[in-house]
């Protein structure tokens, strides 16, 4: 995959791998305060709840919250909740896809899977109740205008559900060792990866000032992008990095007999893929001019990175 070209930093911008890790910090915080104490009665399910989420991992999706919040100079505040809520529907889905029942696996960054750590009865409840906590969130935080937190809960609801990522694992779970198509593919991963992905980067936007019809298309069209680019990527590490560096299971995919992007199209192909991918991602965010750059440096780490 070819290297990431740079876009100059506005003047007083600090250094991308600064703005990631307090971004990390303050999102890891904002869980750490809003998921229930571990002591508090259920102790077992609070503290599983605090285990599955309070676990490491890079937080891609609310990094391309609060990216996606300043092309509308959204407050941190704001962004603070609506990342916290979108990762708590994706540690809640994590834990529902590595069940027995699901993917089956044994290790999820770099530690025992939820039910492997508790049962498989408390890892349910657990992804029932952090997908719970997640719009309680969104519903407590007033964001000024009802009709907007009203749309945010829907598009939430929606990237989350049958049309979106339960969707998306269905068809999954349907076309083990079957061949799909490109088109087939791309719908899968649209909805299973894709679809809470361009949820957090709409909904970062929300968070601030309104955008005009054109600029919203454009930032959907980065998200789709980038959501599709995240899955290829996905795939591509499966098959070429270590256990050790994914902190989940390499290879499962191919053992499971699940249609992948290598797979399908081998793996130069995937890379060339997902290069063009990248390429569609950035060109929809020139009309954000410099407030894109966040956009621009996050599409670059989910493409180089190694895990």
């Amino acid at each position: 995959m070819s290297a990431p070209t740079p876009i100059a930093r506005a003047p007083g911008m600090v250094a991308f791998p600064d703005w990631m890790c307090r971004v990390q910090s303050q999102v890891e915080a904002a869980l750490a305060h809003n998921l229930p104490p571990a002591e508090a009665i259920p102790a077992r399910l609070h503290h599983a709840m605090r285990y599955a989420s309070l676990n490491g991992g890079k937080r891609i999706r609310p990094l391309l919250v609060f990216a996606a919040g300043e092309l509308t100079a959204a407050p941190a505040e704001r962004l603070e909740v609506v990342a916290s809520a979108v990762e708590l529907i994706h540690s809640y889905s994590l834990v529902h896809d590595d069940l027995p029942a699901m993917d089956n696996d044994v290790l999820r960054r770099g530690r025992p899977t939820c039910h492997v750590e508790f049962d498989e009865a408390t890892a349910l409840l657990v992804g029932d109740s952090l997908q719970a906590l997640a719009f309680e969130l969104l519903a407590r935080k007033d964001f000024g205008e009802q009709g907007r937190q009203l749309e945010m809960l829907r598009l939430l609801a929606r990237a989350s559900g049958s049309c979106g990522m339960a969707g998306g694992q269905s068809i999954d779970l349907e076309a083990v060792g079957k061949t799909l198509n490109q088109p087939e593919l791309e719908l899968m991963h649209a909805l299973k990866t894709g679809a809470l992905i361009r949820a957090a980067v709409l909904l970062g936007a929300l968070c601030g000032a309104a955008l005009n019809a054109d600029q919203q298309a454009s930032l959907d069209r980065f998200a789709k992008r980038a959501g599709l680019l995240f899955q290829v990527i996905d795939d591509i590490l499966d098959c070429t990095a270590s256990t050790a560096t994914l902190g989940k299971t390499a290879g499962k995919d191919a053992a499971a007999e699940k249609p992948t992007y290598v797979s399908l199209m081998g793996l130069e192909r995937a890379r060339e893929f997902a290069d063009d991918l990248r390429r569609q991602a950035l060109e929809a965010l020139t009309p954000f001019g410099e407030r894109r750059q966040r956009l621009v440096e996050l599409t670059d780490f989910i493409t180089q990175r190694k895990f």
